[in-house]
């Protein structure tokens, strides 16, 4: 018996499930054509057409559940929801407009968990892993609490009697008040037209009203009354049309009812094309309006880009300097001098590593050949089929590069007053001796650090108190990011500059988000093929003067933003490594050490296994193309 693909023995233990949930969401969805993917990017839905996300190798229940959850969400959504329905009942302004999709989305929910007990239970395992994932577990305030994503878990509850996941239980408590003294009654209405979507909308925009949203509505539909508006205008239209006719053979049977068959023709071609002119004009403003419906926002599953809601108050004091900017060459030298005696015990063992990781490199380096081909280099091996059959076309070969060369490695160190003392000396000597080490094979390495100018917010702080204390000022610090070794620069010009960070003063506070988001556009820059980003931190990122003007998780939230831009959307491969700080709820692929002098074997380990994983890559494809 033939196998189906993604069954064979070397199948991705995956791939059962990603058949057993596409027959899922064909099934739910009642559409036997869905086409269902799975990849790293975003979940998306368009029209029969489902992208998910690509479920881990080690899968565990949750996992599972999570994935199934979110897919039983897509289908509901395409076997409960019209579209045009909802284009038309939509509110127009943009607040209302993310409440009125939220809710249509818990409503599409709500039918398929009252109808069945498994597609309940999946739908919580997404929905508590969405807000834990938001980290919505430490909102505290309501201006931090999303109003749409309250109420929509307000509606569920009505209409399934499931209470709100436990990570978003503060968020759906913080409004509760609100909406049930403002629109308590109104959840009576919505839980008698759950099974109409258009009855279903209409009591959302009234709930709306009650809300103080009247002003966004932007009028109300006329549903069926339209229709008939509609049609008695046509009736109108055809009668005066066909007076019109009337007057005008009259006019004709008057004058000397000439007219030649040409004429006719003619006057049938420009009728057509008028109809064919306003048919087209049709069209184009039901694509017009599509498109327009498409530029608005999706909840909750959208192409568009997020949006993060992190603000800076002001970028004016912030700077990006060099080593030689900040103290004079003298003491780079002798701050350099003090590094290196303080590495006299550490140096050895991270060079022993070093030295691995380069014969790991240097063995991949070892060229190959690439036989029978029409042109490169003559092939004398295969000169005796000169002799032995003339007829044979010569053989020529050609010499493999290694595939790692065309690479860049960005290490981002953090230089927060935490990393003072042992922690900050092991990794300025672990980038200095890998930096020399990739620079050997041919790797080019840049070397950053990041952290702020002052304590408590220094001039920026300063500049917002003299502003009146704006409220809800965003980061409220001035940024100092360091570029120790630019990624064109030899090792030997940038050696001393890594004494700087046994500067005394230098270590202050931490914003990890913008430090990221700053490598990370540097890489994206470069030239080469290949780009590789290693963070090394030793705790999430802390700034007492930003986080005491806005929400405790305000620099974490935005950090988890740009980790999840660059690791879903970004050809950057991001890893991180975390000194006594578990950074794996942060990143993908991360390791927590303990003790700095774990560092070296971590950065050596973690950069070695992703060259390896390329030469396996790179070797799988030049068999494949050789079948």
């Amino acid at each position: 018996m033939a196998l189906k693909p993604g069954q064979g023995k070397n199948a991705a233990p995956t791939e059962p499930l990603k058949r057993a949930i596409g027959s899922a969401m064909r099934a739910i969805a009642g559409d036997p054509e869905l086409e269902v993917t799975f990849a790293t990017d975003r979940p998306s839905l368009a029209g029969h057409r489902v992208r998910l996300p690509e479920p881990p190798r080690r899968l565990t229940e949750a996992d599972v559940a999570i994935t199934r959850g979110l897919a039983d969400s897509m289908a509901l959504r395409l076997a409960a929801h019209d579209p045009g329905v909802h284009r038309d009942l939509c509110p127009e302004g943009q607040k209302a407009r993310a409440i009125f999709e939220a809710v249509e989305q818990a409503r599409c929910e709500a039918l398929g968990a009252r109808a069945m007990s498994g597609v309940s239970s999946n739908l919580e395992a997404m929905l508590e892993d969405r807000y834990f994932r938001g980290n919505y577990q430490e909102v505290r305030e309501q201006e931090d609490a999303p109003l749409e994503d309250a109420l929509a878990l307000l509606v569920r509850e009505k209409l399934t009697g499931k209470a709100p996941p436990p990570s978003a239980a503060a968020l759906v408590d913080l409004w509760r008040d609100f909406v049930e003294d403002k629109a308590g009654e109104d959840f009576e209405r919505l839980e008698e037209t759950l099974g109409s979507q258009r009855d279903f909308a209409k009591a959302v925009r009234h709930l709306l009203t009650s809300l103080d949203m009247g002003d966004e509505l932007g009028g109300e539909p006329e549903g069926d009354d339209e229709s008939e508006g509609e049609d008695t205008e046509q009736t109108e239209s055809q009668t005066r049309g066909e007076n019109d006719e009337s007057d005008q053979s009259r006019e004709a049977e008057a004058q000397e009812q000439e007219q030649s068959g040409e004429e006719q023709d003619a006057g049938e071609s420009e009728t057509e094309a008028s109809v064919a002119e306003d048919t087209m004009d049709d069209e184009s403003a039901e694509d017009a309006r599509d498109s327009g419906e498409a530029r608005r926002q999706e909840l909750p599953y959208t192409n568009l880009p997020p949006v993060s809601d992190y603000r800076v108050f002001t970028t004016r004091f912030d700077e990006v300097a060099r080593p030689e900017d900040l103290c004079d060459t003298a003491e780079l030298d002798r701050l350099r001098g003090y590094l290196d005696k303080q590495l006299v015990n550490l140096q050895g063992a991270v060079a022993r590593l070093a030295n691995r990781l380069q014969r790991r490199l240097m063995a991949q380096q070892n060229r190959g050949w690439d036989f029978d081909l029409e042109e490169g280099l003559l092939d004398t091996a295969r000169l005796t089929r000169v002799v032995t059959d003339p007829m044979q076309p010569l053989a020529f070969k050609m010499e493999r590069d290694a595939n790692f060369r065309d690479t860049v490695v960005t290490l981002l160190l953090d230089n927060s007053g935490s990393m003072r003392g042992r922690p900050i000396t092991v990794a300025a000597a672990c980038a200095d001796i890998l930096a020399r080490t990739l620079e050997r094979c041919g790797v080019k390495v840049e070397i950053l650090g990041f952290t702020t100018k002052a304590w408590k917010g220094g001039q920026s702080r300063e500049a917002w108190l003299a502003a009146g204390k704006p409220p809800a000022p965003g980061r409220l610090n001035d940024l100092r990011h360091i570029i120790y070794k630019a990624a064109d620069a030899p090792w030997r010009r940038a050696r001393r500059n890594l004494g700087l960070m046994m500067r005394e003063g230098l270590l202050k506070e931490n914003i990890d988000g913008e430090a990221l988001d700053w490598a990370h556009k540097r890489l994206l820059a470069r030239p080469e093929n290949r780009k590789i980003l290693m963070m090394i931190s030793d705790g999430a990122p802390v700034d007492d003067s930003t986080l005491s003007v806005n929400s405790g998780n305000y620099l974490e939230r935005h950090l988890r933003f740009v980790i999840e831009e660059i690791e879903t959307r970004s050809p950057v491969e991001l890893i991180a490594i975390g000194i006594g700080h578990d950074v794996t709820r942060y990143y993908q692929r991360a390791v927590t050490i303990v003790d700095a002098e774990e560092l070296a074997g971590a950065m050596t380990e973690q950069l070695a296994s992703l060259f390896e994983e390329q030469a396996v890559r790179a070797r799988g494809a030049r068999r494949a193309g050789r079948r």
